[in-house]
């Protein structure tokens, strides 16, 4: 009977976690964001590193999505080095830290000027 018990708490507990893990799974939905990349230590003075950052205007104010460092956002960080920017569409999933919207991405695109 003892044995029993426990299969039956450590399957509840396993439907649980599948749940969970839908419910983040949900949450990290793709967002696709157009405004300004420049870099956060070069042109903002913000971040001890180089680090990419995606300048969006929303509602009236500017929000900056610091871009989490990966292949993707490695691959576009030169040309906006040192001070320069550049207009660019990003899709990623989005996440807040320390007060601050991050950004992983999975798709970087120039802007073409027309």
């Amino acid at each position: 009977m003892k044995k029993m018990k426990l299969i039956i708490a450590l399957l509840t507990g396993l439907a649980l976690v599948g749940v969970a893990s839908n419910a983040l799974a949900a949450d990290a939905k793709e967002t696709t964001i157009t405004g300004n990349m420049v870099c956060g230590k070069c042109t903002l003075h913000e971040t001890k590193e180089c680090q990419n950052v995606v300048q969006v205007e929303k509602d009236g104010k500017k929000v900056n999505y610091y871009l989490t460092e990966n292949k993707v956002s490695k691959a576009a960080h030169e040309p906006i080095c040192g001070g320069d920017s550049e207009k660019v569409t990003v899709t990623g999933t989005v996440t807040e830290k320390e007060g601050k919207e991050m950004m992983t991405p999975t798709k970087i695109e120039v802007v073409k000027k027309a």
